[in-house]
């Protein structure tokens, strides 16, 4: 059972680098076991066809444009799915809908996939994500560790070295 968790968005964007951070905060505090690969896809496309090749998982963390209030965390999955893509809730223009499409027609798709996401605050340029959003990492982490411990992959904690 190979899962992927793959974090998504521009780091130079303020809130759209939630799901690079995400990503990068489950490296730091946990060890994957080696059937689940953690990705920073940051705006990349189409060169991430082959490592989400005939996933039997693929978790997709970012920020998403749903209308709600800003800092709400949202899950998609099941129907959802190709909703979600084809009216690109993501602000990004990363591919990912073009490389699930070409996943599909070498009949390589993932057998399922759940999206994680928060709705933005701010998209400008700059480095710093808002204290909302960024108060958001936490929680998206832990919905993130709980879609793959349901799905029986056990993640091992890091322990925090002493101070």
């Amino acid at each position: 059972m190979n899962a992927v968790v793959l974090g998504i968005g521009n780091t130079i964007l303020t809130d759209e680098a939630a799901g690079v951070r995400t990503v990068e905060a489950m490296e730091q505090a946990y060890r994957m076991p080696s059937n689940v690969l953690i990705i920073d896809g940051g705006t990349s496309g189409m060169e991430m066809i082959e490592d989400l090749s005939n996933l039997d998982f693929l978790l997709v963390v970012d920020v998403v444009k749903t209308g709600a209030v800003p800092g709400t965390l949202v899950k998609i999955s099941g129907s959802e799915i190709p909703v979600f893509f084809r009216d690109k809730l993501s602000p990004h223009q990363i591919g990912l809908p073009d490389v699930l499409a070409s996943l599909e027609l070498l009949d390589a798709i993932p057998k399922e996939i759940v999206v994680l996401g928060v709705e933005p605050i701010s998209l400008e340029l700059g480095i710093e994500m808002t204290d909302t959003i960024a108060a958001t990492i936490p929680q998206l982490m832990a919905m993130a560790v709980d879609e793959l411990t349901v799905r029986g992959y056990v993640l091992e904690p890091l322990v925090a070295a002493a101070v």
